[in-house]
């Protein structure tokens, strides 16, 4: 129910400028679906229904041990076959992989059966750790809530970080996390009132970006020394405080790129980067294309 959940508040139907999904849920077997909290949810659309879709997300189900039917296999198949964009959340990897989909592939699944699903499939490169794993026509997401990660990763990759921003915004979500599964197996739930400063920091940070930033001033307006404030802000983040920022120092430049006409000079000093040859090594490095071609492919502007 959470992952039905989730892929269907991320592509709801908002208008206000955003795009105009349409979604749906389909089964092999059409009808009252008994979901793992038993509530029942009706699903009307069969297998037919991926055959026009762009985008085919597996979402997780309690027999996952035992692999769909041949119908859902070949489905699957077939879709990413015609150019289709297949995804998975959590264990919906066990379809993928059974579909063949994963071979000679990175891939994640939740943490607790990314074991299970490197035993059942050797030829997948599981990361259990991963939010998400991005091989291009094939994308996994990690469990649980992370199925908001996945997608909104494909939400960015797809139509840029104005839009992934934008419904980020109206889930209450932030757009973007850095770092991986395991910043969630302990409690991410700050336990003193030295995470409320270092709550403060960030959000200090994030107005400062043109700024250096570096970690001993972030440890000194947090009142902390470096190690401890490195060692809490691990503990809050699941990542380094560089890692934060350099991920933080993207996202802005990628919002600037596509709503504004800014020389990328400008934009690389704005956002901390300093010259527009260090934003694009990063942006090359990190994004995987130069920022102009980025803005040619999601500007707002034009």
């Amino acid at each position: 129910m959470l992952g039905a959940g989730i892929v269907s508040e991320v592509f709801d139907a908002r208008g206000q400028g955003l795009p105009a999904f349409d979604f749906a849920l389909c089964t092999d077997r059409p009808g009252r679906v008994r979901t793992d909290v038993g509530l029942p949810l009706v699903v009307d659309h069969g297998l037919e229904r991926l055959a026009g879709a762009d985008l085919v997300i597996a979402l997780p189900w309690a027999g996952f041990r035992t692999p769909p039917g041949p119908a859902v296999l070949d489905a699957l198949g077939v879709a990413h076959a015609r150019g289709a964009l297949v995804a998975a959340h959590c264990v919906g990897a066990f379809a993928l992989a059974a579909a063949g989909l994963l071979d000679g592939r990175r891939a994640t699944t939740h943490w607790r059966f990314a074991g299970l699903l490197a035993e059942r499939h050797p030829e997948v490169t599981v990361e259990p750790d991963a939010l998400y794993v991005d091989q291009g026509t094939v994308v996994t997401g990690a469990g649980a809530a992370a199925g908001f990660d996945l997608c909104l990763h494909l939400l960015r990759r797809e139509y840029g970080a104005t839009t992934a921003n934008a419904i980020a915004r109206d889930l209450v979500l932030p757009s973007h996390r850095d770092g991986g599964q395991a910043q969630y197996l302990a409690t991410p739930v700050p336990e003193d009132s030295r995470d409320e400063r270092l709550t403060d920091v960030l959000a200090w940070a994030r107005e400062n970006l043109h700024e250096p930033l570096p970690v001993a001033e972030l440890a000194r307006r947090a009142l902390m020394s470096r190690r401890s404030f490195a060692r809490r802000f691990a503990a809050s983040t699941g990542t380094t405080p560089h890692a934060w920022l350099l991920g933080l120092r993207l996202s802005r430049a990628e919002e600037l790129l596509e709503t504004t006409e800014l020389p990328v000079e400008e934009i690389a000093r704005a956002v901390g980067f300093g010259s527009a040859a260090v934003l694009r090594a990063q942006f090359v490095r990190r994004r995987g294309v130069p920022p102009r071609a980025y803005r040619r492919s999601f500007s707002r502007t034009s």
